[in-house]
């Protein structure tokens, strides 16, 4: 019978962590006895305290479940590698320095693949004062639109939200070498070197 939380796991956890059984069990509010019988399958940790345990073994309810301590790697997170989600049902959009996890609405997000400019979505670039007036030919309809438009350089990223029945345009400071970004509901992600 699987068990959502294996004792060797939680041992496993807490040995990594440097704590006895009962250092763990002081921290829960229960007994070592308790902790022992979780670690040897004799019982397993009522769901309500899944969020202290996970507390206690500094990791997330997610890495507990599975069993797996995910430790970050990228510690100089580049937003060239953003990547963006965009919630098919409310229209959120989610940005990450990276492929990640993102759920909105009860339903698992894949990260957009940008595409290259086309005939259909092709960005125009004017200069006003300090800023870019970026345009796209596009129809905005509440059928068919532009959701946002973004430019991401190496070190950050200025993201317009637009709406159906207005123009797909908007101010942005474009500085340096990067990418410009635009969502079409129905076409997806299209991107542009600047």
């Amino acid at each position: 019978m699987n068990h959502y939380i294996t004792g060797n796991t939680i041992r496993s956890l807490r040995t990594k962590k440097g704590l006895t059984q009962k250092e763990l069990a002081d921290q829960l509010l229960i007994s070592d006895k308790t902790v022992s019988k979780w670690e040897t399958g004799k019982g397993y940790p009522d769901i309500s305290m899944l969020e202290s345990l996970a507390k206690s073994l500094d990791i997330s309810v997610a890495e507990l479940l599975s069993g797996q301590d995910i430790q970050n790697q990228n510690r100089s997170g580049n937003m060239l590698r953003s990547v963006f989600y965009v919630c098919p049902v409310c229209g959120n959009i989610f940005h990450s320095l990276g492929n990640g996890g993102i759920t909105c609405c009860g339903i698992s997000l894949p990260p957009l693949d940008a595409e290259a400019e086309d005939s259909e979505h092709t960005f125009l670039i004017e200069p006003i004062e300090t800023d870019s007036l970026i345009t796209i030919s596009h129809d905005m309809t509440k059928s068919h639109y532009i959701s946002f438009i973004a430019f991401v350089t190496s070190s950050k990223i200025e993201l317009i939200k637009l709406y159906p029945e207005q123009n797909a345009e908007c101010r942005l400071f474009l500085r340096g070498h990067g990418i410009l970004y635009a969502y079409c509901n129905k076409h997806g992600l299209i991107k542009k070197r600047i």
